[in-house]
């Protein structure tokens, strides 16, 4: 790497090893503060990681210069091996190809069809919230997040016991790659003592009961439109569909992609609201207005623009995706920073969000900042990414968490148990300890 890049020392980040482990995040921030918008991280044996807290780096390497900033072996590879490659994964010719191919399911009008069937699953998920007894309602958003994903894919009856093994598959397969990833000195033991083989024969398990899945479909000749419906329909230039294994990959992907981050971001929005209950009524009224003038649910989405301001607070300072990686393929330089060839590079989307030279009172949860629909043209704001890989399923997530918000604050008063908020940062971030109590309004 170049001088001019500050380095924080393989001997500091050792010093911190333990810390790193259970919670990077203070230890980046106090180096974010000591060394500026951009340092280098020395792990030793030559090898190295370069932060960047800088949204312009972020937007040059994400979009204005995007063709020399591929994904990192992270996704690539680790990912990979986990959910097959795909949209996420791929790189290359494969990822604009699949991209193109995939992009009309995810488009407004085509999402428009899945609306009633995502909010179906809401309001029965939300069934599960007991009212009157402090519980982590972290469960409740990740069963909902999961099933509205399930039956965006499968609107037709699909046997419960696979669901359920499909969730309990795809969770497993996360919490191992973060072993992986935060423990790779026993990569021998899992390479050799059977931990990964483990997980990748349950990974063929899940592929297995799609393929089942897919098979019925077809049997079936029925066309139900749903996401699964748009799979099998698309083509590529030439005519021709996807073949089973890539079909597969992209099922697998938009189960691990699509519910972990919704999850994330609804277990912190109703932590938030609990404790900014001015929000929750200001939401209630809202949903109030939005029901008695809609005439239907896209018409009804439209009206809850407060409800969307609060969201996209809650994923600046609790972002589900808090960090993206690439890696150059050749020598660049921006604003005087040499970058050689093949560097690993962390944009901190969490540091971008709450950085007070972009934001005013970052560490406050403020939704009017988002006033006048300013979220996604935010400079500093990374939510989904940005550039052409900027996620493929913005749209849905925001469509299934507007609901997913409205619907439980129309039925339910929120307080908080204990404080402050605690995250997890592993693949994405989570939250940690989220006990709320529920009361019926």
């Amino acid at each position: 790497m170049s001088n001019d890049i500050p380095a924080v020392s393989v001997l500091k980040f050792l010093a911190n090893a333990g810390s790193i482990l259970k919670n990077p995040l203070p230890f980046h921030h106090d180096n974010f503060e000591s060394k500026g918008d951009t340092f280098k991280l020395q792990l030793g044996f030559g090898n190295e990681v370069v932060f960047s807290r800088d949204p312009g780096f972020a937007k040059y390497a994400l979009q204005k210069n995007q063709r020399n900033y591929t994904k990192s072996p992270i996704q690539t590879k680790d990912l990979a091996k986990y959910v097959g490659e795909g949209l996420l994964t791929s790189e290359g010719s494969l990822w604009k190809k699949q991209r193109k191919l995939i992009q009309p399911a995810f488009h407004k009008k085509q999402l428009a069809q899945l609306i009633e069937a995502m909010h179906t699953v809401i309001k029965e998920e939300l069934q599960n919230i007991k009212t009157g007894e402090a519980f982590d309602v972290f469960e409740i958003f990740n069963d909902l997040a999961f099933n509205t994903v399930a039956k965006s894919l499968f609107q037709t009856e699909v046997d419960r016991k696979k669901i359920n093994r499909l969730q309990y598959i795809t969770e497993q397969a996360q919490k191992m790659l973060v072993k992986e990833l935060r423990q790779p000195y026993k990569s021998w033991y899992f390479k050799y003592a059977g931990p990964i083989d483990k997980h990748l024969a349950l990974t063929q398990e899940a592929r297995d009961i799609l393929m089942e899945l897919v098979e019925e479909r077809r049997a079936s000749h029925q066309k139900v439109g749903d996401l699964l419906d748009m799979l099998l329909e698309s083509t590529y230039e030439d005519g021709t569909g996807m073949n089973d294994e890539q079909l597969i990959d992209e099922i697998l992907i938009l189960f691990t992609a699509g519910h972990e981050t919704t999850s994330n971001a609804l277990t912190f929005a109703a932590s938030l609201l609990a404790r900014h209950p001015e929000w929750q009524d200001k939401i209630y009224e809202e949903y109030a207005f939005a029901k008695a003038n809609s005439t239907s649910l896209n018409e009804f989405l439209r009206h809850c623009t407060v409800t969307k301001q609060v969201l996209e607070e809650t994923m600046r300072l609790y972002p589900p995706a808090y960090f993206i990686d690439r890696v150059n393929l050749e020598e660049d330089e921006y604003n005087g920073m040499k970058i050689p060839a093949g560097s690993n590079l962390l944009f901190s989307c969490i540091e971008i969000h709450k950085h007070d030279d972009f934001w005013k009172d970052p560490l406050q949860f403020n939704p009017t900042r988002f006033d006048e629909n300013a979220g996604m043209y935010h400079d500093a704001y990374f939510p989904f990414g940005a550039g052409p890989r900027m996620c493929i399923g913005n749209n849905f997530a925001m469509y299934e968490m507007i609901l997913a918000v409205t619907e439980m604050v129309s039925r339910f008063k929120i307080t908080p148990i204990n404080t402050p908020i605690e995250i997890l940062p592993l693949i994405t971030l989570k939250p940690k300890n989220a006990i709320l109590e529920f009361t019926a309004r």
